[in-house]
């Protein structure tokens, strides 16, 4: 039993990081062309619904093959609510997937090596998501989204939890949370176990059933204190996630 149950996660795992590999190569060549040949009142809103569709098949794939079990309603609400800045701790590389495929017009603050990246780069050009190459950009970008309406995806801590609850987060935020002068949201994302964790090699099968729930937290007032903002929201992500299950390494 432990064997056939090892080689079910094997096989998981393998059917897991194909199927996303299949899905974001599949659409890389046609985002290059309609990037190029679509003017962007068009081609955005296509990159991003894109996008949505994509990721909310690939995670009813997995829970239909995988034995995932994603537990996302707390973010239905969302995209209702109009403009706002919306920040989550970062345990997995899921966690994009996770938002992305429940919030259509959301646009994400991505590293520049993700924006230059085959699998992802194109797509992400076409949907006119952020990158993080410098503040003054990342704030002019935001406004802009957030003047039509948008929401703006990140992850405060920079890269993937390596501190369990939360990393130390990034001093930037508070100044773009002011200076945009937006609503931002706190969404918390907890996995029963760290797969795809920064300490979780890509290639090594996960524990299934993998049961993953995203809720929201504290909802922040545009601050007029940038650090302060920032120690708030430290405290706040330490506090909610020490609350609830533990998935170090």
């Amino acid at each position: 039993m432990k064997l056939l149950h090892a080689l079910r996660e094997h096989l998981a795992m393998v059917t897991g990081l194909g199927l996303l590999a299949l899905l974001c190569l599949s659409w890389f060549p046609l985002a290059m062309v309609l990037y190029r040949v679509l003017p962007r009142r068009w081609g955005q809103p296509l990159g991003r619904r894109v996008a949505t569709f994509t990721f909310r098949f690939y995670l009813s794939a997995l829970e239909r093959l995988c034995g995932c079990r994603f537990d996302l309603s707390a973010l239905e609400q969302l995209p209702r609510e109009g403009p706002m800045i919306i920040v989550a701790n970062h345990p997995s590389l899921l966690d994009a997937v996770l938002l992305i495929s429940r919030l259509p017009d959301a646009v994400c603050i991505m590293k520049a090596g993700l924006m230059d990246n085959p699998m992802f780069g194109a797509a992400a050009r076409l949907a006119r998501y952020i990158r993080n190459d410098n503040l003054l950009n990342v704030v002019l970008r935001c406004r802009r989204v957030l003047n039509e309406g948008g929401q703006v995806v990140l992850f405060p801590e920079g890269t993937r939890t390596t501190r369990w609850p939360v990393n130390p987060l990034l001093p930037s935020i508070g100044l773009l949370a002011q200076r945009t002068r937006a609503t931002v949201q706190t969404v918390l994302i907890e996995f029963s176990s760290p797969y795809l964790g920064k300490q979780w090699p890509l290639w090594r099968r996960p524990s299934l059933p993998l049961v993953v729930r995203v809720r929201l937290g504290r909802r922040f007032e545009p601050p007029d204190d940038a650090c302060g903002f920032n120690q708030a929201l430290q405290q706040h992500f330490d506090d909610e996630l020490r609350a609830g299950p533990h998935t170090a390494a």
